[in-house]
This record gives structure tokens, C-alpha cells and sequence, in this order.
């Protein structure tokens, strides 16, 4: 085999076509990689419109082997290793096509697809430079081919969508026509790859398989600890003893390997990527070659900041009380995000330099900027690299607290500002943001902002957020809101604007009593709790939008002292507001084939219709603007696409990708995307009241009676075709775990795992009182062998084998229902369904073991 390290485009130049082979799986890369990747091109691109010299990124090795060669032909290279880098690009470059297109540069656009995408003279399969794996090979030429049905759901969609919002942003925010043009160059140019080229006759799959089955390589600080004691060799047995083998021993491989990387971020390397630790310590290193003396410093240097790392993540080391709050503070909010800045102000403390009580209030401010913009659903993209930048950029002539306030004030480091935040607390669906731990924190501290005389221990009380106004009222709620809607909407329209609100929103331990009840009954309940805010809640005499908005205020109020603002406390002239930037994210993320409502984008980002609308009508060239419908799913008449546009009518293009009408131009219901699905798209973590963990049999007898008594009442007719097919499922291994809401639904559990490692998996979800049933691929998508695209589409394609059932694929990565009624009259064909299921986990099971 032989080796050499290229360009992206110095790689797939000439007419060649590489083919992944059907032995390796589908694509799989999700946002959390194309994130990486897409801020390491961002980094390339700032440093090449800068002028700065930008070294090539490593993006990794591509392993090709070579295929059949024919006269005249392609030639053709079989992928063996490295297919997801390959996938990954060529989407990039089929989204940067595209928008150079939608952005007036059409010569940019061909150049793209003729120099990278295609080979042009050929025809058939044999025009794409890259054929992936044939599942996946329908979803990449479509989006190659740009046909209507690119951007669909599965991992191909998505990442071609990916890109395609990036990419839109990324020129917004630059405001000039030639940035464009700078991702093309880094993208071409500055993406360095090690292409590894087998020889003829060479077994591939062999290769293939030594390749993916090499065991636990060595970690970055494996590799600096193998180099730094190379470099001892008169000293080193006693410096490992004496100061790495603690410094290793106290914090672990992980934090170890972490505090390399945030030594050199604290140094000024703020650039320096994880991935990269090794090779710039040893940069660094290099010069004291030889100085054993030095070296040694140099490591007992690390041991000292290994101590003051250790104080951050085990916060009770910390000998000031105030600085030890402020530090349990931040690791209840979790994350990483504030550890370089964290590590700098220890330093600063222990040199002397700074008090602890400075150093406490500093945390503050980086507390509220972390409290604030969760607050107010502000975009994270970024946030990472600016806590890295702060070691470096802090003002050192003024105390450290205020030196943290200003930096954190500075330009588009998008602190939210007061008026944001109370507009946010009254408006933002709060049960959306962040993850649930950091939701947790934001209403601990507002409880804690009552300073009660007597406490709760929260390190003991078992609590978790309940909506006031239920997620799912019963009618008497929405008699109330009745009163209170505006001209045009509807109770529900209301409800759905203000049920995850923070104004709405209270902790209790007592989620499954209060449920959906009446407020007079949640009143006696909560009255009864140790919680401030709950008495509070108690207080009033309804609840309805008056009292949540209220409400909202008086936390406003409560959180504006809790967590200071920025200095200024005005957005940055010529900047979007967030919720606009976050309506242009949600439109990129919906797959074709799907349609939403301005309603559903309203509550997701915090709004109202009309100005939804209003947006939407005066920017045209917003991404999948066409794709927002009115709630019965027409198009608005409103409606007009861009100035000199030559696009058909909205619905014709909404057919073209799948989208079905009615006779009266209404689109299909089961291809709406709402708000909690644009949430979840959005990789929001939208909770909803299903089986997250669920429990080995944990089939309680009095859940399963108030299950089936649940059914009898709201769907009596599907009870016979329901107990068919539990009892089915049971037979063939399965067992059922029951919620523990109010609406006691159920789920069909399988354990695919081994005695020691289980593997839990279900199908759906079964919701008695509201009658549907939840197909769970969101859950599925992350669980073997499902976690393959191709198994969850053939999961779809079963259960829509089955009359009444109607699942859009573009929903693939999201939780789908069907009618429970269908049971009535289908259980057969769904139990056949159920069996495929079942075998299909059972065959990967014993493929695994």
C-alpha cells in the first residue's frame, strides 16, 4: 500500500467514481460531527479572508482500493475506508452549489458541479463522482441531481440540509458576495487528506476489517507522556513518580487528556483544537530538548494546574466559600463550556493577583451569560471559542470581574440584554432550551431567590418541572382561555403559546398528582408545598394568560437581580434577533416532503403568526419559506416568491417533493411538521410525556389496569385488536412498560442485549385517552440495528403496509402516529409488523454477541 497527503480536490479530480462497497454501513455522520467539521472550515475560511497563512486541517485518511478499469471509461476506486469523510464533503460541496446559485453566482454553481460532483461526459451512475452504498444512494443523487426531493429525512437529508443553513448564515453574517467564494478555496484547497491506495488484488474487505477492529489507540495525553519522558532519561523515573503518576492517578485519563488541552488554551493557544493536543505540546516542548531541568519544571508546572483543575470539577476542594459557590454553581449547570476561563481565574488567585472574592464574582458574570442566553434560546454556535479567546483577550490592568463583564460584553458575543430577557421569559418556550439538568438550575435559583427562612434541600428532593396549564388540558382549560384569545385564534393556539413558558412552569414532586387537573385542585396540592413559588402560584384565583404573564414579570424581575446583565445592554446595529435567526434555522431543518404551519413557528421561537408572517412576506429569499402554510395547510395568499423568481406556484413545488393536497388544497396532516418536531430538529430536547429509560419488566399491575380501563373508556372499539397484540408481543419475548401520567400510555419493550449489558428498544407508544399511537424512530435512530437509516425506513414501510396507517418518510428521525382505532380492525397485519421487529433485533443481536 502506499501513502500520500493531498487535497480534497487534488483527490476526486479526473474522471474517477468512488463506490462505497455494500459491506459498510450507511452513512451515519449527525450534527454533532458536521458541527466539528463545519468549525474547523469556518476557522480556515476567517483565516484566509484575513490573509494569515492557514496551515491544511488534517481531515484524516481515505483507504481506496482500486475497481474495474474500463476503455474509454471511469476510472473506479472502491472506498474502504473513509466513505462518511468522503459523503460528508461531497454534501458540502452540493449545498455550497446550491447557495452559490440561490446567492446570484451561477458560474460559481457550475463550476462547483462540474470541477467536484460530477463526471460530466458520463452518463447513469457513472456521472457521479461518489455512488455510496445503495441504500443510501436514492437520497445523495437526488441531492447531487438537485431534484425536489432533496433534503429528505435520514442522515443524507439532514446533512445536506446542515450545510445548506450553515452556509446561508455564514454569508449573511459576512455581508460580502466573495465569502462564498473563501469556503470554496478552504474547502478545495485547504483540507488536507492522507490517501491510502491499496494494490491490485489486495483483499479488501480484509483491509477493511484490521482497519475497524484495532483495539483502544493511544490518547493525545498517552502520546505527550510517551514523548516528555523520551526526553528524561536521567530524571524521569523520578519526575513520573513523583509528579505525572499523581497528577494521572487524581484525575483520570479523560480530565487528564482535558487539562493538556486546556493548559495550552490558557497559554494563548485558544485555536488549539482536542484532537491536536499532542502535536502542540510537542511543539511547545521541543525547544528544551536536552534541558532535563527544564522540562521537569515543566511538568511539576501542569501538576500545580492539575490541582486547581481538580477544584473545578470537585468544587469542595476550594477553600473561599464564595468562590467554592460560585464554582458548585456552575458544575450543577454542567458542561465544559467555562473551563478555560475558570482555570485562568484559579491561576490568577493562587499567584496572588486577584482575590477569591473577585474571582467568585467574575463566575457570576459567566453565570448569568450562561443563564441569560438559555433564557432567551440565544444560538450556542460559537460559544466554546469565546470562552477559549477569554484567557487571552481579558483587560489584566482592571479586577478580574469586571475584566469578565466587559469582554463579555463586547461586540455580537451576544449577551441578552434586560428587555430581551423579559421578553424572552414571557414569550420563549422555556421547557425547550438547554438540557433538562440546566433547566432544573434556572428555576432552583429563582426559588432561591425567595430566601426562605427554611430552605429546601435540593440535593434530597426529588423535583422536576410541571406545567401549571397542562400540556394536555382537559376542556374546563380551554373554557378558560376562551376569554382571553385574541381576534382569529383559537383556545389552543393560545394554550400553545404559553404552556412552556417559564411564567407557566414551577418544580414539585408531586408531576403524576397534579397532571392535568383543574387549577382548583393543583391550587390544593401546591399550597400544600415547601416551595415559595408554589405558594406563590397557589395564591391566585385562576390561571389563565393574565396570571402566567404575571407571573412571567415578577421572575423577570427576580432573575434580572439574580444574573447582572452586560454593560450597555443593547444589541449590536444590524443584528438579527434571535428568534429570526432561529425561525431561518428551523425552515433549513424540515425535510422535504414536510410543511408546517405559522402557528407552529410562532411557538417555537417565541412569537406570534401575524409577525411570523410579516417576516416571512417581507423576506422572500428566507430558505423554505414556501414550506409555512396556514393551519388548515394552504398557501398563503400573501405569499410571493423573490423578485424575477421564474418558481412554479408554492403548492406545485410542495407536490413536486411529496407534499399531497386535498381537492379543497389542503396539505396532508400527517406530513405537518409542529412546533416540538421543529424543536427537535432543532436538536432541542423536547420532553414529552413517553418511555425514555424504560425499566425491565416493569409491567405494574395497578398501571396496566388504569391502562386498560383508560382504553375502554376513550376506545373501546380497539380494545380486542390492542390485547391481541400485547399478548403477541409478549410471546414472542417482549414485555410492556406503562407511563405514569395521567394518561397512562404503554410501550412494547424488547431487551435485545446480553445478561450483563442490556439493549432496550420499542416500536411505539400507545396513548389511550388521546387515541394515537407513537411510531418512536427518534428513539429508535440511536439504538442498534435501527440506528441504520434502511431498517427504520423498512420499519415505516411495514406498518404503512397497514390500512389506516399513513407515516411520511421525511419523519424518519421523529416520532410519528397513527390512529389507535386502527388496532380495531388491522391488529393482524400490525402484529406482522411487530414480528419483523422482533426478528430484525434478534439477528443483530446475534450478530453482536
Amino acid at each position: 500500500m502506499r501513502a500520500q497527503e493531498i487535497t480534497f480536490l487534488n483527490l476526486i479530480q479526473g474522471e474517477k467514481q468512488f463506490q462505497v462497497p455494500l459491506y459498510q454501513r450507511t452513512y451515519s455522520w449527525g450534527k454533532e460531527q458536521l458541527e466539528r467539521l463545519w468549525e474547523d472550515v469556518c476557522e480556515l475560511v476567517e483565516q484566509h479572508r484575513a490573509g494569515e497563512p492557514a496551515a491544511p486541517h488534517f481531515l484524516g485518511s481515505v483507504v481506496l482500493a482500486p475497481g474495474q478499469i474500463q476503455a474509454g471509461g471511469v476510472q473506479k476506486w472502491l472506498v474502504v475506508d473513509g466513505q462518511q469523510r468522503l459523503t460528508t464533503l461531497m454534501l458540502a460541496f452540493t449545498a455550497l452549489r446550491d447557495q452559490l446559485k440561490e446567492a446570484g453566482h451561477p458560474r460559481g454553481a457550475e463550476r462547483v458541479h462540474r470541477q467536484i460532483l460530477v463526471n460530466e461526459y458520463q452518463e447513469a451512475l457513472d456521472h457521479y463522482r461518489l455512488l455510496p452504498t445503495q441504500a443510501d444512494r436514492q437520497a445523495f443523487t437526488a441531492c447531487v441531481g438537485s431534484a425536489p426531493q432533496a433534503g429528505g429525512g435520514g442522515n443524507i437529508g439532514g446533512a445536506y440540509r446542515f450545510f445548506l443553513g450553515a452556509l446561508a448564515q455564514g454569508q449573511e453574517a459576512a455581508g460580502s458576495n466573495d465569502w462564498l467564494e473563501s469556503v470554496e478555496n478552504a474547502l478545495k484547497g485547504l483540507l488536507s487528506i492522507v490517501e491510502i491506495t491499496a494494490e491490485p488484488g489486495d483483499n479488501v474487505y480484509r483491509i477493511f476489517e484490521s482497519i475497524n477492529n484495532t483495539g483502544v489507540g493511544l490518547s493525545q495525553s498517552d502520546l505527550l507522556r510517551n514523548y516528555v519522558f523520551m526526553l528524561l532519561p536521567q530524571r524521569g523515573e523520578r519526575v513520573y513518580r513523583e509528579l505525572w503518576l499523581p497528577m494521572q492517578q487524581s484525575l483520570g485519563p479523560k480530565n487528564l487528556e482535558l487539562l493538556v488541552w486546556l493548559d495550552l488554551v490558557v497559554r494563548g493557544h485558544n485555536k488549539t483544537k482536542q484532537s491536536e493536543i499532542y502535536r502542540e505540546q510537542q511543539k511547545r516542548l521541543q525547544p528544551l530538548a536536552g534541558d532535563e531541568e527544564a522540562l521537569q519544571r515543566e511538568i511539576a508546572q501542569l501538576s500545580e494546574r492539575a490541582q486547581r483543575f481538580l477544584r473545578i470539577v470537585k468544587p469542595a476542594r476550594e477553600q473561599s466559600a464564595p468562590l467554592r459557590a460560585a464554582l458548585e454553581r456552575l458544575t450543577a449547570w454542567g458542561g465544559q463550556t467555562h473551563y478555560p476561563l475558570a482555570l485562568h481565574l484559579l491561576d490568577l488567585v493562587d499567584a496572588g493577583s486577584r482575590s477569591p472574592e473577585d474571582a467568585a464574582e467574575a463566575l457570576l458574570y459567566v453565570e448569568s451569560y450562561l443563564a441569560r442566553r438559555l433564557i432567551c434560546q440565544t444560538p450556542t454556535a460559537g460559544i466554546n471559542r469565546i470562552f477559549m479567546e477569554a484567557p487571552k483577550d481579558l483587560e489584566t490592568d482592571r479586577p478580574a470581574a469586571e475584566a469578565v463583564r466587559r469582554f463579555l460584553s463586547g461586540k455580537r458575543r451576544r449577551w441578552p440584554s434586560d428587555d430581551e430577557l423579559r421578553s424572552a421569559i414571557r414569550s420563549k418556550p422555556f421547557y425547550w432550551g438547554g438540557r433538562p439538568p440546566q433547566r432544573g438550575f434556572i428555576l432552583r435559583r429563582l426559588e432561591e431567590s425567595y430566601s426562605p427562612t427554611e430552605p429546601v434541600d435540593f440535593a434530597k428532593a426529588f423535583l422536576s418541572v410541571e406545567h401549571v396549564l397542562p400540556q394536555k388540558p382537559a376542556q374546563a382549560w380551554f373554557d378558560l382561555l376562551a376569554d382571553e384569545t385574541e381576534e382569529g385564534q383559537s383556545p389552543q393556539e393560545l394554550h400553545d403559546l404559553l404552556v412552556h413558558t417559564l411564567g407557566n412552569l414551577t418544580l414539585t414532586g408531586d408531576n403524576s398528582k397534579l397532571s392535568n387537573h383543574p387549577f382548583e385542585r393543583k391550587q390544593q396540592i401546591l399550597d400544600s408545598s415547601a416551595l415559595r413559588m408554589n405558594l406563590e402560584i397557589a395564591s391566585s384565583k385562576r390561571w389563565g394568560k393574565v396570571e402566567i404573564l404575571a407571573r412571567a414579570d415578577r421572575l423577570w424581575e427576580r432573575a434580572a437581580k439574580l444574573w447582572p446583565g452586560p454593560i450597555g445592554g443593547f444589541r449590536p446595529a444590524g443584528e438579527e434577533p434571535s428568534s429570526w435567526t432561529e425561525l431561518r434555522a428551523a425552515l433549513v431543518a424540515m425535510p422535504s416532503g414536510t410543511w408546517t404551519a405559522y402557528g407552529d413557528v410562532a411557538e417555537l421561537i417565541g412569537s406570534h403568526p401575524v409577525p411570523v408572517g410579516a417576516y416571512l412576506s417581507a423576506n422572500p429569499t428566507v430558505i423554505g419559506a414556501y414550506r409555512v402554510l396556514s393551519s388548515e395547510g394552504k398557501v398563503s395568499a400573501g405569499f410571493r416568491w423573490a423578485e424575477g423568481s421564474d418558481r412554479p406556484p408554492p403548492q406545485d413545488v410542495l407536490r413536486s417533493e411529496g407534499v399531497r393536497f386535498d381537492r379543497y388544497g389542503r396539505a396532508n396532516r400527517s406530513q405537518r411538521l409542529t412546533a416540538a418536531e421543529l424543536a427537535t430538529l432543532l436538536g432541542k430536547d423536547v420532553i414529552q410525556q413517553t418511555a425514555h429509560d424504560p425499566l425491565p419488566d416493569n409491567e405494574s399491575t395497578e398501571a396496566a389496569e388504569r391502562f386498560r380501563s383508560q382504553l375502554r373508556e376513550h376506545c373501546p372499539e380497539a380494545v380486542p385488536g390492542v390485547t391481541a397484540a400485547l399478548d403477541f408481543w409478549r410471546r414472542q419475548g417482549g414485555y410492556l412498560n406503562y407511563g405514569r401520567h395521567e394518561e397512562t400510555s404503554c410501550f412494547p419493550v424488547l431487551d435485545a442485549g446480553t445478561s450483563t449489558r442490556p439493549h432496550l428498544m420499542w416500536p411505539f407508544g400507545l396513548y389511550p385517552v388521546s387515541g394515537t399511537v407513537e411510531v418512536v424512530f427518534q428513539y429508535l435512530k440511536d439504538r442498534a440495528p435501527f440506528d441504520d437509516t434502511e431498517q427504520r425506513r423498512e420499519l415505516l414501510r411495514r406498518l404503512n403496509e397497514v390500512d389506516g396507517i399513513d407515516l411520511p418518510e421525511a419523519k424518519l428521525e421523529l416520532r410519528p402516529s397513527f390512529p389507535l382505532q386502527v388496532f380495531a380492525a388491522q391488529s393482524e397485519a400490525i402484529c406482522a409488523a411487530l414480528d419483523w421487529f422482533v426478528h430484525t433485533a434478534a439477528l443483530d443481536l446475534a450478530r453482536r454477541v
